[in-house]
């Protein structure tokens, strides 16, 4: 084989390869299609740590063991936590609830959480404490709701059911379909 020929065939392999790496380029918005089409995240977080300030105060304090991030949905944006979530919140006044679940789901545009499997939800001033196995947490109104059974402990009572409502604090609560033994005041 003679030099040029040689030389020609290092170019065509050369302009080659130059034409597919930049063939290979895409936009931010062709891969976040391509994975929203495909139903992946667009990110991963692990062993998530998280603490929420207002005004120098920690109100929301959340831990996860994973997080994945469908923020890249154009109807309808989420967040899922498949392993689990822990969220506590602690008002100016020091009252805090703690929300537990095995697995949440979290809508952006709505702020309308699903929380499921083993939840729990317990306001430490009150000594409330619900236990079900999904709820809704609606977090624009602070209110939680759920069509399931639960079971609900206060001071004197416990009241099981099949419906139930409440303020995010469980101060003040709604029951559906109730049993159980419960303390009237005079």
């Amino acid at each position: 084989m003679t030099k040029s020929i040689k030389n020609n065939i290092k170019n065509i392999a050369f302009i080659s390869l130059l034409a597919m790496f930049f063939s290979c380029t895409n936009s931010v918005k062709e891969v976040r299609d391509f994975l929203a089409d495909k139903n992946l995240p667009i990110g991963e977080a692990y062993n998530i740590n998280l603490r929420h300030t207002d005004s120098g105060r920690i109100d929301i304090k959340m831990k996860a063991k994973l997080m994945l991030d469908f923020s890249n949905r154009t109807k309808d944006p989420y967040s899922v936590f498949p392993k689990g979530i822990e969220i506590t919140t602690i008002n100016k006044d020091g009252d805090s609830i703690l929300i537990k679940g095995d697995y949440a789901k979290s809508f952006a545009k709505t702020e309308v959480s699903e929380i499921k499997h083993n939840v729990s939800i317990y306001n430490y001033a009150q000594k409330n404490r619900l236990e079900t196995n999904q709820i809704y947490w609606d977090q624009k109104t602070h209110y939680f709701f759920t069509e399931n059974k639960f079971t609900f402990y206060t001071l004197t009572d416990t009241i099981y059911g099949v419906g139930f409502e409440a303020t995010e604090d469980l101060k003040h609560w709604w029951v559906k379909n109730q049993t159980g033994v419960l303390t009237i005041k005079d």
